[in-house]
């Protein structure tokens, strides 16, 4: 039954690679100097990896692009919301990767408060003209995880460009992480990699 269910992800993650579903949110083409902020929690930092295989590093080396790594493990949307902006000051990015709220749906935080606080960072980028590739981050549970419904509506809602399915899909491959909660360096490469396809499927890098 565990082949079985491996296989089954490992298919489900090939197929969430490839899909061709609604087409991506056109971004402004990155300049050759440009700096691209990834904004987050440990799944940002690289928990469970060595910083070099962190899914920030990682991307770095396929864009060719400085990938800051803004991550912070432990952190709830509160906290980063106040953090951002003073980031978004210091480096101007021209893209910001944001994947926050994993700890607040751990601690079963309040969605409201939840769904405010990510509000607030998109509202941060917004007024700094920087566009946002926000990442879908699932429930707790035991398999085959989906996105919380707040990320899609809310890149719905703002028109945001959005991968929603990847982190879900690795979180729920037993063979992907380094414990409970966190992707080793072969389920961060896969996190690289689905970023860098959008990316490129948006128009911001060739």
């Amino acid at each position: 039954m565990y082949r079985q269910n491996r296989s089954l992800v490992l298919t489900l993650l090939c197929l969430l690679l490839a899909a061709c579903g609604e087409p991506p949110a056109h971004l402004a083409r990155l300049a050759p100097d440009a700096v691209i902020l990834a904004f987050g929690d440990s799944l940002t930092f690289g928990s469970g990896a060595e910083p070099s295989a962190s899914y920030p590093a990682q991307l770095a080396q396929r864009l060719q692009h400085p990938v800051i790594n803004a991550g912070v493990p432990g952190e709830v949307s509160a906290d980063g919301r106040q953090r951002l902006p003073g980031l978004l000051d210091e480096y101007r990015p021209q893209l910001l990767i944001l994947c926050h709220g994993g700890n607040d749906l751990l601690r079963r935080l309040d969605e409201h408060a939840t769904r405010a606080n990510l509000e607030a960072m998109l509202a941060a980028a917004r007024e700094r003209a920087i566009p946002v590739l926000l990442l879908g981050v699932p429930r707790p549970g035991l398999f085959l995880l989906a996105p919380a419904a707040l990320y899609p509506e809310l890149a719905a809602r703002h028109a945001l460009l959005y991968e929603g399915e990847i982190i879900p899909a690795v979180e729920s491959d037993p063979t992907l992480k380094s414990d409970a909660i966190h992707p080793n360096a072969a389920g961060y490469a896969l996190i690289a990699r689905s970023i860098e396809q959008q990316l490129r499927a948006s128009g911001a890098v060739p």
